[in-house]
């Protein structure tokens, strides 16, 4: 049985901790805050992040980085813009050369364009890295809700070793090793997510969702393939999987931070809102459009959303700017049947 331990207590670093303990890993999970620590350890709720849900008992938190020196499994689901500072002090209390380093946050550096894996081998070159990802809202994880996922790893043995610590009655997870587009099919849906929260705040009704999550996963496989993903991958849970469910779920909060904007609420009015909840998409969305011009890559949804989270463009405006670009085949019969 793997020692396990998860690096960061928000609602989707306990979820996943609690799918451990219920799996009889007994994991240990690192928070920031030790009122948070102690609220887990004595009560056993963490009525901030996931209010409601009841932790497994063996589910045990600390605040010290050093207590996890001797584990075989550390899932790492900090915020994708502090990831390298919690990494770097993770390495610098030491770890096993063995241990293997989960990526859960999904997300794209922006000044280095690095992805989450990207950044934990940097800082850990010895160590395997692995990644997770996949329509999994924390809140229906938490609750036991059926769940499936992706797990990737350049090394199939060490993605089958993680499989198996995430398998249970009601969570099902697959692997793959195509790390990179499992992690770009994450990081991109994320605006699309947003875009899809547009489209509800402005109620442009069903015909526009369908239409946003069609082109965006053309978009966003277009793109994903020019980072450097397999275009089949993003056919799968950690692409159109993941797109179609935070572009239509209220627990989505990216969704939320769109469907505000749609209201005709300003992107600080929404974040003040969010308490403790990190919204990934609003940074993501420069470092993935900054990404798309590097690449002379065409996405137009992501631009528009680019446009209306820092250029103060009206999403109605977006809107029309959209429909009114220049008329396209939908499909490419030069380029073997390529979506365009």
């Amino acid at each position: 049985m793997m020692k396990t331990a998860v690096l960061g207590a928000g609602s989707w670093g306990t979820a996943l901790a609690t799918v451990l303990a219920e799996g009889g890993y007994a994991p240990l999970l690192w928070c920031r805050s030790a009122a948070v620590a102690d609220e887990i350890n004595e009560k056993h709720t963490t009525n901030d992040y996931l209010p409601g849900v009841e932790l497994p008992g063996s589910l045990r938190a600390t605040t010290e980085l050093a207590d996890l020196r001797d584990r075989d499994l550390i899932l790492v689901v900090t915020p994708s813009k502090a990831i390298a500072e919690v990494a770097e002090k993770l390495a610098a209390v030491g770890i096993c050369p063995d241990t293997v380093l989960l990526a859960c946050t999904k997300g794209i550096e922006r000044d280095t364009g690095r992805r989450m894996s990207e950044i934990l081998q940097d800082i850990f070159p010895d160590n395997p890295i692995a990644v997770l990802s996949g329509p999994n809202h924390a809140e229906e994880v938490a609750r036991k809700l059926p769940t499936a996922t992706t797990i990737a790893a350049s090394d199939h043995e060490v993605a089958e070793r993680i499989q198996a610590a995430f398998t249970l009655p009601w969570f099902r997870s697959y692997t793959t090793t195509d790390v990179a587009g499992v992690e770009l099919g994450g990081a991109i849906k994320n605006v699309f997510a947003i875009a899809g929260g547009i489209v509800e705040g402005l109620g442009l009704g069903d015909n526009a969702k369908a239409a946003l999550v069609t082109r965006g996963l053309t978009e966003l496989t277009r793109l994903g393939v020019a980072l450097g993903g397999d275009a089949k991958t993003f056919q799968g849970l950690s692409g159109v999987g993941d797109l179609v469910v935070t572009c239509y779920s209220e627990l989505s909060r990216n969704h939320r931070v769109g469907r505000g904007l749609g209201e005709g609420k300003s992107l600080e009015e929404i974040t003040a809102g969010m308490g403790h909840m990190v919204a990934e998409g609003v940074p993501n969305t420069l470092s993935i459009y900054e990404a798309a011009r590097r690449l002379e890559v065409d996405t137009p949804i992501i631009d528009q959303v680019h446009h209306v989270l820092y250029e103060g463009k009206s999403p109605a405006e977006a809107l029309t700017d959209l429909f009114l670009r220049e008329p396209k085949p939908e499909v490419d019969d030069r380029c073997d049947g390529a979506a365009t």
